[in-house]
């Protein structure tokens, strides 16, 4: 390889697959069981906007009148029912994800670094056979530790010392800049960027644009 990358490290949500849907709805029947909590349904645009928070922001955000413990009990509720459904119907994969996927592992050791709770990430390898695209996963949910640490985390875990992040918020930009690694963003997901080093159009684009990368 050229430019020596080793690794390509990928956020989930909004630059491989948009499960927004599967989640509002699990999310809503939690809502509806705990109308002491909140008593309207959770909007599309209320969950996106906490798209790439760490579970106990979103919470915050959802269930803002609830204490700590409450809103630890409805997350648990939620993430549970969620990651349930998503394991067994999926979500919405970008086009061409498998595809592209195999093809990048002829090249680079693939990995999955998101703000999720514990599971989220198998039950979209689980749902979509994609087991054999990944080399490793981490999460918040298994240790807490903010999505740049976890950068770190797994790249020290692989023996990968160069690899790149995509992803499509400000928050993975950043995570990408705590690793202190090159960030790739995804404009067709659903945040923003201040100045990424590369601009990823479709994610079926990727194989060709890591050709640029040095």
């Amino acid at each position: 390889m050229a430019n020596n990358i080793e690794a390509v490290i990928f956020d989930l949500d909004g630059t491989m697959w948009d499960a927004l849907d599967g989640i509002r709805m699990t999310w809503n029947q939690v809502v509806a069981n705990h109308p002491e909590y909140r008593k309207d349904p959770i909007s599309s645009e209320e969950l996106e906007g906490c798209l790439g928070l760490p579970m106990t922001d979103i919470a915050v955000k959802l269930f803002p009148n609830t204490t700590a413990e409450q809103q630890q009990k409805l997350m648990d509720e939620c993430c549970a029912l969620e990651n349930a459904y998503l394991s067994e119907h999926g979500g919405v994969l970008y086009p061409k994800l498998e595809e592209t996927l195999t093809e990048l592992k002829k090249n680079y050791k693939l990995f999955v670094v998101s703000n999720c709770q514990q599971g989220y990430i198998e039950s979209f390898i689980k749902a979509h056979r994609l087991a054999g695209c990944f080399d490793d996963i981490e999460c918040w949910g298994n240790n807490l530790l903010p999505k740049g640490e976890n950068n770190k985390l797994i790249m020290k875990r692989n023996g990968v010392t160069k690899a790149v992040y995509v992803g499509d918020t400000a928050g993975d930009e950043e995570s990408a800049r705590v690793a202190g690694i090159p960030f790739i963003f995804a404009k067709y997901g659903f945040g923003e960027a201040k100045a990424p080093d590369y601009i990823l159009e479709e994610f079926s684009k990727l194989p060709e644009l890591m050709k640029q990368i040095h």
